[in-house]
């Protein structure tokens, strides 16, 4: 009996908790119900802020609007205008999904310990809005902004608000440059760069950048020049190191005394750019003055190499650049350094040994083993026709080693050895009628390119080799 009534009385206390349970739920439904919304709940003009603040884990950044927004910590820090409209522009017209109504626990959303608080202040009012956690149904942010409810948004603005103050500075711009007039470098090289679209200091046609020389303009590859200019324009600067460099710190970087200066005086010609016309764009590229003394030491020291004989493997060094007068000083990287200090004039200009283009050249002399052979070509309706005695020839097999042949290093070195074989090459131009060159015996690996009287480059023998062996299968054949 006493089993029934304990079975009576459990069974009752069970509905009592059902009922309970069934009435707490339904007055949560009635309280925090859930509504679909497609309401407006923020419309704040960028313009109209005059103050912006945030926080999340660690991070606490403001900023105040003086005609310019001002970094609070730090007024110096060059914020982005650009940066700070991205900020604003969540709000301006801030829509929701659903609202949740009557809310009392805040808890259960996120937000009795909100993941990023945001504080925005106009002239008239402020606002404070707090993001919670994501609803487990559809992954979206719980978000409040003090009038009780509690919002599921959309476009969830942690995803712009998740920065740090490095996300925030005004960067330096390297030039979008249409036209370059003149490059002059100081520094580790010393020398200009003119551009002339039509000169008669050289036989190829693309050639419009040149040094002065000794007996006149020097021609530069166009396309390296460019690539030098592209590795400029492509700098990547984000990694600030100061953002407000004192003399101390331009000194420590090695930017008192830059290893390089690259002044590049450039014209905008765009009808869409409101910035159209003749600028100057100023880099300049060092290591730090740590690293300066470091290698001027080595260089210095006659033992490079350790005991064993094998050289040391290098370390990865950073450098650093500074745009103009700017107090902002990045750090780049080694390889970008290397692209950037590739400025000489032996960097920048033709490598190969004979750099027009083929088609120019009319008659060919070459001098080999003492004997001597003419190559000659005549025009048969669109096609060149090449010949030797008589006979019709394939040329490309002799026109791709005398493009091979490259500078492996230039010199002016006057001793030289055995002639290898030499050319003598008519062109269509009227400024150069002729190209003489020989190719000397160095030694096994290299020989000595002597072009017009001039010693000129050493070149890799194997590449002579095979120009060759491209004349005589001509003259064999």
């Amino acid at each position: 009996m006493k089993r029934f009534k304990r079975l009576y009385v459990l069974s009752g206390v069970l509905a009592v908790i059902c009922g309970v349970t069934f009435l707490v739920s339904r007055y949560e439904r009635r309280r925090e119900e859930i509504k679909n919304s497609d309401e407006i709940i923020l419309a704040l003009a960028a313009d109209d802020v005059t103050a912006l603040s945030w926080e999340y884990d660690e991070t606490k950044l403001a900023f105040h609007k003086d005609e310019t927004w001002l970094y609070d910590a730090d007024e110096a820090f060059p914020v982005s205008e650009e940066k700070m409209k991205e900020l604003l522009g969540v709000f301006e017209s801030f829509g929701v999904s659903f609202v949740i109504e009557n809310v009392e626990d805040y808890d259960q959303y996120g937000l009795e310990e909100p993941t990023c608080s945001i504080h925005i202040e106009t002239a008239e009012e402020s606002y404070e809005v707090e993001l919670g956690g994501y609803s487990t149904m559809d992954e979206k942010r719980y978000l409040s902004i003090g009038d009780g409810n509690v919002y599921l948004v959309s476009a969830d603005p942690m995803e712009t608000y998740e920065i740090e103050l490095k996300d925030m500075i005004l960067h330096d711009e390297t030039p979008d440059v249409d036209q370059v007039d003149d490059i002059t470098f100081a520094g580790s090289e010393n020398y200009s760069i003119i551009y002339q679209e039509e000169s008669d200091a050289t036989y190829h046609e693309e050639d419009v950048y040149f040094v002065s020389g000794e007996n006149g303009y020097l021609p530069l590859d166009t396309d390296t020049v460019k690539g030098y200019l592209s590795s400029i324009g492509s700098l990547g600067l984000v990694n600030y190191v100061s953002y407000n460099a004192t003399e101390e710190e331009l000194a420590a970087y090695g930017l008192n005394e830059p290893e390089l200066t690259a002044t590049i005086q450039y014209t905008t010609q765009k009808e869409d750019r409101e910035d159209s016309g003749r600028k100057t764009f100023v880099l300049h590229v060092s290591r730090s003055a740590e690293e300066k003394a470091k290698v001027k030491e080595e260089e210095s020291s006659e033992e490079t190499d350790t005991p064993d004989g094998h050289e040391p493997e290098a370390e990865s060094v950073p450098a650093y650049v500074r745009i103009g007068d700017s107090r902002i000083i990045y750090e780049i990287t080694e390889t970008e350094y290397e692209s950037l200090m590739a400025a000489s004039y032996d960097e920048l200009r033709h490598q190969e040994v004979f750099w027009a283009d083929f088609s120019k050249v009319t008659q060919v002399d070459i001098s080999l083993e003492g004997q001597t052979c003419t190559l000659t070509s005549k025009e048969d309706g669109e096609e060149t026709v090449w010949s030797y005695e008589g006979e019709t020839i394939a040329i490309d097999d002799f026109r791709n080693a005398l493009a091979y042949l490259k500078a492996t290093e230039f010199t002016e070195d006057k001793i030289y050895d055995k002639e290898e074989i030499s050319l003598t090459l008519y062109l269509n131009d009227d400024n150069f009628k002729m190209i003489h060159i020989g190719l000397y015996r160095q030694d096994g690996n290299d020989c000595l390119a002597v072009v017009d009287g001039e010693p000129t480059a050493f070149v890799a023998r194997s590449e002579v080799v095979d120009l060759v062996e491209a004349v005589n299968a001509i003259i064999l054949n």
